[in-house]
């Protein structure tokens, strides 16, 4: 299952999704219809304020993709982002403890931590918190750095930044490694390569070890 596949690295991830034979079925939650069809692919509609009554999906799904991310910006307000980015991936991940989804794989972000001045960072921390404690056997967050890919909204600041960190490439070495810019077909094969050799636990990816 994958929640949030019409954004950045959920349509990464389903495209590479969709070269994996093995897989029989692939369930994903909508807001509105994808412009494609798949034999393989259930594209299920879905309003994401009343997930409970979506928790049929999850019978029978062993392994579920949360890619649900946006910015305070783009959401209008604190509440609204919060919703989002924390609301909505706990919830998915409770339905999923509770049918018995063995892998559970997240994008939160580099610098997540509840503890953090920082709201944005805060509420990823928050969300990597509370699904921790939920009873599923491997939970794997995923902190990309700053997201290379085509957007279909523009943001200018991201643009610049995405030019200084390309010319920059060559400074993020060792340590640094987790800072450099991420191709978000990176973030999606990592979160395929947990997804299929799933460790039991929690485990954190930083965005070097996905480089």
């Amino acid at each position: 299952m994958i929640a949030g596949a019409a954004g950045l690295v959920g349509s990464a991830l389903l495209r590479q999704l969709l070269q994996v034979k093995e897989l029989e079925k692939i369930i994903v939650f909508v807001r509105r219809p994808l412009d494609f069809k798949h034999p393989v692919v259930h594209q299920v509609v879905v309003d994401f304020d009343q997930l409970d009554s979506a928790q049929e999906w999850f019978r029978g799904i062993d392994t579920v993709f949360c890619c649900l991310g946006t910015t305070i910006k783009k959401a209008g307000t604190k509440q609204a982002f919060r919703k989002v980015d924390y609301e909505y991936p706990l919830v998915i991940a409770r339905l999923s403890a509770v049918h018995g989804v063995k892998t559970f794989c997240c994008i939160t972000a580099m610098g997540a931590d509840p503890h953090s001045s920082i709201f944005y960072n805060q509420v990823k921390g928050e969300v990597e918190r509370d699904i921790s404690e939920l009873k599923i056997s491997s939970i794997n967050f995923f902190r990309p750095s700053l997201l290379i890919g085509n957007r279909m909204e523009k943001r200018t600041g991201e643009k610049i930044g995405i030019v200084v960190f390309k010319a920059l490439d060559f400074l993020f070495v060792g340590p640094l490694k987790n800072y450099k810019g991420i191709r978000i077909e990176k973030v999606a094969q990592a979160m395929i390569q947990t997804a299929s050799h799933p460790q039991h636990g929690k485990h954190i990816v930083l965005s070097g070890e996905m480089q």
